[in-house]
């Protein structure tokens, strides 16, 4: 069975953008692959981190993957911080990748450019090995990313084969990018343009999969759109192009089935539309998740992220004996 491994940062409640780019599709294929699902906290913190909020955040993205439909007895879910082997291969790695390549990254030039050089953090830099070393541990087949992530799995598969051919040997498998047909890529309610992410300064922009019903509908009535008034999917318009890819996102209609179920109707309803299926779609994984979120299930999310990282520690532990081994450390 092929491998499938995937990870997102606990910065925050996931967003629906999480759920329909990430999240939704991930349980679609959990039962076709073997799938490795962690929490990135190593990768969280190259943005400042209040220390019990990033812990509280860790454990909610536990109980989100399982709310969402993940099942822990069929995927490996474990944090990252847990399994040693991403740090100890990453600074390996980082004698494989070159500073030029990686100051050219789009996510580090766009994250970097509104800060100091000297107040650049050498972790945001340095972000694409890590993310490089969590994908090559383990051998995956498919890496599902967005398409703002698909310039970070093209420099992992770069230093693989850089690796690889310095020691002429095929210590990491190439892995390739699995990328969903529909909702690839959710955008912000406010700005269009921009990804949807729990990091926005407006929280208008996006939708938390915790939002109560009343809050999700205010931000749909809210969402940016422009003067034209007819549901049509176009480039020209990507305020409403982003609403039609929502509303299929939940009902797996196409967009030419949303115009013509919406061509004699205003903005204001068919906001309204959205907002009401994606409120009634987030209630089932809210149901979920405060019934995990009791006191009495602690126990029991703690034995799935403890089971999950002995899994990967596992698959990693092998790896990186390989690699320490191939580069002439003396391996214990």
């Amino acid at each position: 069975m092929k491998r499938i491994l995937s990870g997102i940062q606990p910065s925050g409640t996931l967003t629906l953008g999480n759920y329909f780019g990430a999240l939704k599709n991930w349980v679609k294929i959990q039962h076709e692959y073997e799938c490795m699902y962690f929490i990135a906290d190593l990768h969280s913190i190259t943005v400042t981190q209040a220390p019990n909020n990033l812990r509280e955040n860790t454990k909610k993205a536990v109980m989100q993957y399982i709310a969402c439909g993940l099942d822990p007895e069929i995927n490996t879910i474990f944090v990252q911080s847990h399994v040693h082997e991403h740090a100890e291969l990453a600074w390996v790695l980082n004698n494989s990748a070159y500073m030029g390549e990686l100051s050219r990254m789009t996510q580090f030039k766009d994250k970097s450019k509104s800060q100091k050089e000297d107040a650049i953090k050498v972790g945001l830099f340095d972000y694409p090995v890590l993310m490089a070393a969590d994908i090559l541990l383990y051998d995956p087949d498919l890496v599902p990313v967005g398409q703002d992530q698909r310039q970070h799995l093209e420099i992992a598969r770069v230093i693989a084969r850089r690796f690889n051919n310095q020691y002429g040997k095929e210590i990491f498998k190439i892995p390739d990018g699995y990328i969903a047909e529909t909702g690839a890529k959710i955008m912000s309610l406010q700005d269009p343009l921009k990804k949807m992410s729990k990091s926005d300064a407006n929280p208008n922009g996006f939708i938390s999969l915790l939002d109560d019903r009343d809050t999700i509908i205010k931000k749909f009535k809210k969402a940016v759109t422009d003067s034209e008034n007819i549901v049509r999917y176009s480039d020209e318009q990507p305020g409403i192009k982003n609403l039609i890819n929502i509303y299929s996102c939940v009902t797996e209609k196409t967009p030419k089935e949303i115009e013509k179920e919406f061509e004699s109707v205003g903005y204001g309803n068919f906001k309204m539309a959205v907002g009401e299926v994606v409120a009634d779609c987030l209630l089932k994984i809210q149901t979920k998740y405060d019934e995990l979120n009791k006191p009495e299930n602690e126990g029991m999310l703690r034995n799935i992220y403890e089971k999950g990282a002995n899994r990967a520690e596992e698959i990693a532990s092998k790896k990186l004996r390989e690699v320490y081994d191939t580069v002439g450390f003396v391996v214990r």
